[in-house]
C-alpha cells in the first residue's frame, strides 16, 4: 500500500470512531477492552495520535514517554479526540516523504513516515472496532488488501519483539492463510519469539484459513479465533487468544 492510502484509511477509520463512541456514549463499556469504557478508548487512541504525529512533525529520533490525557468529559473529550486525529493526518499529508524520525518494529518498512502512517490506519482501524463493540454491532469489515497488510504487520512486526508472550515449549508451527488475497504466513513458535515466513512450505500443527477481513479482527483478538476456519491443534489457536493481546 501507498502511504496515501493509509493517511486515506486513517482519516476514515478515525472519522468513523469518533462517530461510533458519540453514538455509544463515554460510558459506554467496550467488550473487547476489558475494564475499558469509550472514554477509556478516546483518551488512549487520541494520546497515541499525538505520540505519532509529535515523531513525524517535530522529527524526532529518540523514543519519548507516552503523552498524558487530559481528563476531559462530554463534548470536550469528543473534540479533544477529533483535534488531534485531525493534527495527525495532517502532520502525515505533509511531512516530507524523507522525514526521518524513530519507529519500533523490527519490519522494514520503506521509510519512518510509511511505518507511521501504515502503524496509524491499523491502530484506528482496530479501535474503530472497538468503538463498534460498545454499541454490540457488526464490524464494518476493512478491505481486503488492508486487512491482508494488517495481518502481516501483526505477525512479523509486533509477535517478532521480545515483549510477544505467544510461546510455546516445544516448536509448534501455526499457519494462517488468507483465502480471498492468497497470502499465507507460516508462524514458528517455540520458547523464543514467534517467527512468521512467507508461504506454506512448512507443515502445520494448526491452520487457520478465512477471508483477511476476518483474519485481521481475529488475530488482533477482535473476534474468537475459533470455528470453522480453525482446523488441526485448537491449542494453538487458544494460546493465541490468550497470549496476542497487544
Amino acid at each position: 500500500m501507498e502511504i496515501n492510502d493509509y493517511v486515506k484509511t486513517l482519516e476514515r477509520e478515525g472519522g468513523l470512531l469518533a462517530d461510533l463512541a458519540e453514538q455509544a456514549g463515554p460510558d459506554a463499556l467496550v467488550p473487547t477492552c476489558p475494564q475499558w469504557r469509550i472514554a477509556d478508548l478516546l483518551r488512549h487512541t487520541g494520546s497515541v495520535h499525538r505520540w505519532a504525529a509529535a515523531y513525524v512533525g517535530e522529527a524526532r529520533l529518540e523514543p519519548a514517554p507516552f503523552p498524558d490525557a487530559p481528563e476531559l468529559a462530554g463534548a470536550e473529550l469528543f473534540a479533544w479526540f477529533r483535534a488531534g486525529h485531525a493534527e495527525l493526518v495532517r502532520t502525515l499529508h505533509e511531512a516530507p516523504a524523507d522525514v526521518q524520525c524513530w519507529t519500533f518494529l523490527p519490519t522494514a518498512s520503506p521509510s519512518p513516515l510509511a511505518f507511521w502512517a501504515r502503524r496509524q490506519a491499523h491502530e484506528t482501524a482496530v479501535h474503530r472496532m472497538d468503538a463498534e463493540s460498545a454499541l454490540g454491532v457488526v464490524y464494518a469489515p476493512v478491505e481486503p488488501g488492508f486487512a491482508e497488510d494488517g495481518v502481516d504487520e501483526l505477525l512479523t512486526g509486533f509477535h517478532a519483539r521480545p515483549r510477544s508472550r505467544v510461546r510455546t515449549p516445544e516448536p509448534r508451527v501455526l499457519r494462517v492463510r488468507a483465502a480471498d488475497t492468497g497470502a499465507v504466513w507460516t508462524v514458528h513458535l517455540s520458547p523464543e519469539p514467534a517467527r512468521t515466513v512467507l508461504g506454506d512450505a512448512d507443515p502445520a500443527d494448526c491452520e487457520v484459513t478465512a477471508e483477511a477481513a476476518w483474519l485481521y479482527a481475529a488475530l488482533w483478538n477482535r473476534l474468537p479465533l475459533a470455528g470453522p476456519a480453525v482446523t488441526g491443534d485448537l491449542a494453538l489457536a487458544r494460546l493465541w487468544s490468550e497470549t496476542a493481546g497487544i
